[in-house]
């Protein structure tokens, strides 16, 4: 397998950036659109109720792509570091530690919605109307999380072995495959959400299972480490899964904040528009992880650079990532700020029939929800740096800020203020209100 030639230390920032970027914005890229398509199918081949139901459900999968990711990013500062200090051993046991503590989570959230799908259901806020459609959308698709988390974590650790081309094709081949069983399961064979969900778990195994083969066949120095079965080394293992937590905590709340984001949403849009408005609320809902996907790809590519030149006490080239990265997020916002703004109607057309009440809602709303992404790659930018210099609790603090205590209240107050515009613009709002918070912040660091 040819591997990219990538030097953490000495290459120059740019085009170590760009080697990084390109392949991880296509692979972020074609991840989304496993969510964006199936949203697409089940629009179209079951109606509104289908994708209000598909969004209903869709805060179990950001959850568990929130503790792969969570692992990912803590594996990939720590292990950063340890390569850069020559302590490939150290780097070897973190990669296995992280994938065993993401497993043993992904079995147990498993469990607990086959044991308890009603439950679950009513947790995540859905109504009587659309609880059939969602039970068919959630039962097939749990047991694949376990494979979610397995490609979320996978991804971070190949890109830092120096194989983001592999990392990218890990992302787009599931992706592909999943829209091709999506048309073959929701049309010809006709099996509705049911199909939907068939044809997202598939593509998922496939993701998890070419990262497993990745650390079994094809890696350069991050291999799995045979973990010895002693008291001394579970102690060390739950050390350093602790330590993994604290790093990647902040993503696996910007996991949880998009789930929150969806669920006071939900809630909020069917208190004013009924389950038309849901569903016009779930276009923007499918479209986000898009929005996320390229500004996450930009934290992801700048983070092993950043690590691996604080591990190496090069703090000049740490600056020159921060900027490069900064630059790249202000020029990826503006780009799908303006697509989402410009083309609302033909987005919006592509998930629901014009003749659906919820298209007009969706077209009305999409240019206001699209002032978001600026702002948002910028703040997740940010919150990346952070966590890459292990600096755990502003990372934290931030993704609170953007993702909870400012976004609950925006959904409350804005719509009683301005009507309902306002349930639109609540997600632009708590991304200004923390940029704002980031940048008073920033000159007080030494």
């Amino acid at each position: 397998m040819e591997r990219d030639k990538l030097d953490f230390g000495t290459m120059k920032i740019g085009a170590l950036f760009r080697a990084l970027f390109f392949p991880t914005l296509i692979g972020m890229i074609f991840t989304s659109l496993i969510t964006v398509i199936d949203g697409m199918f089940v629009g179209h081949g079951v109606g509104a109720d289908g994708i209000a139901s598909v969004n209903i459900v869709a805060p179990m999968y950001m959850i568990a792509t929130g503790i792969g990711l969570m692992f990912g990013i803590g594996a990939s500062v720590i292990a950063s570091i340890k390569l850069s200090e020559g302590n490939v051993k150290a780097a070897k046991i973190i990669l296995t530690q992280g994938f065993l503590a993401s497993t043993l989570l992904a079995l147990l959230m498993v469990i607990v919605i086959l044991v308890a799908p009603d439950w679950t259901l009513n947790l995540l806020g859905c109504s009587d109307e659309l609880k059939e459609n969602a039970i068919n959308y959630m039962l097939p698709l749990t047991p694949a999380m376990l494979f979610v988390m397995i490609s979320c974590i996978g991804m971070m650790l190949i890109r830092l072995d120096g194989s983001p081309k592999y990392a990218m094709y890990c992302q787009a081949v599931p992706a592909v495959l999943n829209i091709i069983l999506d048309y073959v399961m929701i049309f010809p064979m006709g099996m509705g959400v049911r199909g939907a969900s068939v044809a997202t778990s598939i593509s998922c195994v496939v993701g998890g299972l070419m990262s497993l083969v990745y650390f079994i066949w094809f890696s350069d120095k991050l291999r799995f480490y045979r973990l010895k079965a002693t008291v001394k080394s579970l102690r060390l293992t739950l050390r350093n899964t602790g330590y993994m937590i604290k790093i990647g905590f902040a993503t696996f709340l910007t996991e949880i904040a998009m789930s929150i984001m969806m669920i006071t949403g939900n809630y909020m849009f069917l208190n004013r528009l009924g389950e038309q408005g849901v569903a016009a609320y779930s276009i923007a809902c499918y479209l986000f992880p898009v929005v996320f996907s390229i500004a996450n790809a930009v934290a992801q590519s700048a983070q092993p650079i950043i690590s691996y030149n604080y591990g190496a006490g090069q703090r000049n080239r740490v600056n020159q990532a921060l900027k490069v990265a900064i630059l790249t997020a202000l020029i990826c916002g503006v780009t799908v700020t303006a697509a989402l703004a410009a083309g609302a109607k033909v987005i919006v057309a592509a998930f629901l029939s014009p003749s659906e009440p919820a298209f007009d809602i969706a077209t009305a709303g999409l240019p206001f929800f699209a002032l978001c992404a600026l702002i948002f790659a910028v703040n997740i930018t940010f919150i990346g740096y952070y966590q890459s210099l292990e600096m755990a609790v502003r990372s934290i603090v931030f993704t609170l800020l953007r993702g909870i205590i400012f976004l609950v209240p925006a959904f409350i107050l804005l719509p009683a203020l301005i009507g309902n515009p306002g349930l639109w613009l609540a997600i632009p709002a708590a991304e200004l209100l923390t940029l704002i918070t980031i940048l008073i912040t920033l000159p007080r660091r030494k």
